[in-house]
C-alpha cells in the first residue's frame, strides 16, 4: 500500500490518538487536531492525500470542513466519522464533496480497509494523469537510445542523478530532447509513481506565471474566482520540470529560490508559508552564466540549480543517432496514418544525413511527419521532405506567390543552419531569444 498524508479532525483526544497509532502502524504520516481551524492551518502547510473529519466537533460543525479542505487541496479524500450516523448526514456529506463515512464505534480493521481502498483509489488517479500526459505526447522520441558516445554518456549520467534528491539542470539547443531526460530521470527515481508537472515558462505570461507554480487564493487577483492550488502542491512527493527557465521573471526566480532552499512558499494573496516535497528539474536553451552576468537571472538561483547539469548534445553532433531516428519516426509515423512505407530512396537519406537540424530532434520528427503525410511511394524521396532541408534545390524568392509565414519560417530556418547559437541566430534576426523561441514552435523546427 502506498504511504498516505492523513489529517485527523476530532474533538476526542481517544479518538485521535486511536486512529492515529492505527494508521502510523499501517506506514502513513499522521498529523491530528481537534477542530477547524486548527485542521485548516495544517492543511495550508502541508498537503494532505486523506482526511478523517468528525461531523460533531464540539460547538463546530464538521460538515463546514468538506469543502474548506477540498478547496484547498481538490484531490483530498475526506472520510467524515459520527457517533450519528443516518442516511441524510451521509447523503448531504457526500454532497459536499466527501469520500465516505466511517460509523463510531469502528475497529483498527475497518480504519485499515478503509484506508488502503482510499490509497488504492489515489494511485490510480495518479496513474491516469501520467497516462493521459503519455497519450499527448507520445512518440517514437520518448525512447532514450543513441549509438554516440557522447550521448550516451550523458544518459548514463542521467542515471546515476536519478535515484538522488538532487536538482537536476538539463542545457542544451532547444529540441535536443530536455524534456525526454526529465521524464526519464522522473521515471528512473523513487517518486517515479508520484505526479510530474512540466511548465514551459516562456509559453505563460510572466504575470500569471507565479500562480501558475504557487496557486492563488481566491479573490487575489481579478479573475481568480476561485483557490487555485497550484503545480507545486499538485505534484506533491513528484517532480516539477520547469522546461526553459532561463525565460523566468526575477520576481518568480526569488520565490522559486526560496522554495528550493527551504521547501517552502505561499499562494498569490495569502501570507500562510505552505510546505511541499517536490523535486525540482530544470532545463534552459541559453547560456544562464551569461544571464547572470548581464543581470537577467539571479547568480545565487543558478549555483541552486546547478547541483547536477547535464548538456544535451545537439543532433548535428551525433550524426550517426539521424538514420535510427529517421527509422523510428518513419515506422510511427506510418501506423498512426494507415500507410505502408518501407524506407528511404537513396536521395533521401542522403538529404536526411548531411543537413545540420538547426530544430535538432523535433524538427526531425516534424519533417518525417510531413513526409509521411504527403508522400505516395512505398518508399520515401527526397522531393517528399521539406525544401528547407535541400536548400539548394529551393527557388522561393521575395515576391512570389506565398504567405509571409512560408518566407519567416524558410528564413528562420536558414538562419538557424548557419547560426553558431541560438543568441547569434536572434541577433541576425533581430528578435530576443523568447521570440525566437515561441516562431521555432510555431513552425516546429
Amino acid at each position: 500500500m502506498n504511504e498516505l498524508k492523513i489529517l485527523i479532525v476530532d474533538d476526542e483526544t481517544n479518538i485521535r490518538k486511536t486512529l492515529s497509532y492505527c494508521l502510523a502502524a499501517e506506514g502513513h504520516t499522521v498529523i491530528a487536531v481537534s477542530n477547524p481551524a486548527d485542521a485548516m492551518e495544517e492543511s495550508r502547510l502541508r498537503v494532505f492525500d486523506m482526511a478523517f473529519v468528525d461531523l460533531k466537533l464540539g460547538e463546530e460543525d464538521g460538515m463546514d470542513l468538506i469543502p474548506a479542505l477540498l478547496a484547498d487541496s481538490p484531490w483530498i479524500k475526506v472520510v467524515v466519522i459520527t457517533a450519528h450516523a443516518s442516511i441524510e448526514s451521509v447523503v448531504d456529506a457526500m454532497r459536499r464533496g466527501a469520500a465516505d463515512y466511517l460509523a463510531k464505534p469502528f475497529t483498527p480493521s475497518q480504519v485499515k480497509f478503509l484506508t488502503g481502498r482510499i490509497a488504492k483509489v489515489r494511485e490510480l488517479e495518479t496513474q491516469i494523469v501520467a497516462l493521459k500526459e503519455n497519450m499527448q505526447r507520445l512518440g517514437p522520441e520518448d525512447r532514450l537510445q543513441s549509438n554516440n558516445v557522447g550521448m550516451q554518456r550523458v544518459m548514463e549520467l542521467a542515471r546515476k542523478a536519478a535515484p538522488s534528491e538532487a536538482t537536476v539542470l538539463l542545457q542544451g539547443e532547444s529540441g535536443t530532447g530536455k524534456t525526454v531526460f526529465a521524464r526519464a530521470i522522473h521515471n528512473w527515481s523513487a517518486r517515479a509513481l508520484k505526479p510530474m508537472a512540466v511548465v514551459p515558462c516562456p509559453a505563460i505570461p510572466s504575470e500569471l506565471l507565479e500562480s501558475e507554480l504557487f496557486g492563488h487564493a481566491k479573490g487575489a487577483f481579478t479573475g481568480a474566482v476561485r483557490d487555485n492550488p497550484g503545480r507545486i502542491a499538485a505534484c506533491e512527493r513528484g517532480t516539477l520540470f520547469l522546461d526553459e527557465i532561463g525565460d523566468m521573471p526575477p520576481a518568480v526566480q526569488a520565490k522559486l529560490l526560496r522554495f528550493i532552499q527551504d521547501k517552502e512558499y505561499e499562494r498569490l494573496g495569502e501570507s500562510v508559508s505552505r510546505k511541499a516535497d517536490v523535486r525540482i528539474i530544470a532545463a534552459t536553451n541559453a547560456e544562464l552564466k551569461d544571464r547572470v552576468a548581464d543581470g537577467r537571472f539571479r547568480e545565487d538561483l543558478f549555483y541552486r540549480l546547478n547541483v547536477i547539469s547535464l548538456t544535451v548534445p545537439p543532433l548535428r553532433e551525433r550524426p550517426e543517432d539521424i538514420l535510427a531516428l529517421s527509422l523510428d519516426f518513419l515506422s510511427y509515423f506510418s501506423r498512426v496514418n494507415r500507410k505502408t512505407i518501407l524506407g528511404f530512396t537513396d536521395e533521401a537519406t542522403h538529404a536526411l544525413t548531411q543537413y545540420v537540424w538547426p530544430g535538432n530532434v523535433r524538427e526531425l520528427r516534424n519533417a518525417i511527419e510531413r513526409a509521411v503525410i504527403l508522400g505516395s511511394g512505398d518508399k520515401l524521396d527526397k522531393n517528399d521532405l521539406p525544401e528547407s532541408i535541400i536548400p539548394a534545390t529551393s527557388t522561393l524568392k521575395i515576391g512570389d506567390a506565398v504567405s509571409l509565414a512560408t518566407i519567416e519560417e524558410l528564413h528562420i530556418r536558414r538562419v538557424l543552419a548557419t547560426s553558431s547559437s541560438l543568441q547569434v541566430a536572434a541577433d541576425i534576426l533581430g528578435i530576443d531569444q523568447a521570440t525566437l523561441w515561441r516562431r521555432r514552435k510555431t513552425y516546429g523546427i
